[in-house]
């Protein structure tokens, strides 16, 4: 397939996600301005105005208005809504004394109704905790960050079930995290220039794509048999002798072959 390159941001892309039904793709970059495309032709549909601070928000899609604000103590990572919508869990940087953490909040049916409160809060591993999504059925939930492994959880007790293999890990920091639609497998973007495909049952590795730059944001397409890698990396961190290393794009790939 011919690759569609999307250019809007003016910093590193940070997260991808597409909408349910696959017609849209929402971006996220460190220019804290979430963009939403056309997922067929790349055009820039528009632009929500963002955020920079220990909170996480709950938007209506259409407006763009911002519903509801979850407010924690350390730098909100990542956040993942659960089949059926109605919990959502949201990653918490380590913080002064405060180490990493995975919260589980309930989402209500009628947003006057929302409140503060965590179901379940579990201690994450030493260092950030970039994503974490739930698994088939709400079953399981599964994260990664800095320390370039990825663990599944149980969202009842809060105790972690497995993690990856070590010969399997990625050799840098894992940036991004998607799961299919189905939740038969998940992707995996890094700083180490490659992006994974896993079972989400076993968390055997699947496949490996190799790119030109570390990889910051990831997505597995609902409709296609496409997977799409965001990447890039700050102008202090690009030297003179690889100056493909310094754009930021998106790039769709053939999720098989």
């Amino acid at each position: 397939m011919r690759p569609i390159l999307m250019k809007g941001h003016e910093r590193p892309l940070t997260f991808l996600k597409y909408n349910r039904d696959g017609d849209l793709l929402f971006s996220c970059a460190k220019d804290h301005n979430p963009t939403v495309w056309f997922a067929d032709n790349g055009e820039r549909l528009g632009t929500y105005e963002g955020h920079n601070d220990q909170t996480a928000k709950l938007w209506d899609v259409k407006t763009g208005k911002a519903l509801y604000t979850f407010v924690f103590d350390s730098p909100a990572r990542s956040v993942d809504f659960s089949v059926g919508d109605k919990l959502a869990v949201i990653t918490t940087d380590p913080f002064i004394e405060k180490t990493s953490a995975i919260h589980v909040k309930r989402i209500a049916a009628d947003i006057k109704d929302q409140t503060d409160e965590s179901v379940l809060v579990m201690k994450g591993p030493r260092g950030r905790i970039n994503r974490a999504v739930w698994g088939q059925l709400n079953k399981f939930i599964i994260s990664a960050g800095e320390d370039a492994i990825v663990r599944m959880w149980d969202p009842l007790t809060g105790q972690e079930i497995m993690s990856s293999r070590d010969d399997d890990n990625h050799k840098k920091q894992i940036t991004s995290l998607c799961l299919s639609t189905d939740g038969s497998h998940f992707l995996t973007g890094s700083l180490d220039k490659s992006a994974k495909l896993w079972d989400s049952r076993t968390l055997t590795l699947i496949k490996t794509y190799v790119t030109e730059r570390p990889v910051n944001a990831v997505a597995v397409s609902p409709l296609l048999d496409h997977v799409v890698l965001g990447g890039g990396q700050d102008a202090s961190a690009v030297t003179t002798t690889d100056h493909r290393a310094g754009k930021f794009e998106a790039k769709f790939y053939d999720k098989a072959s």
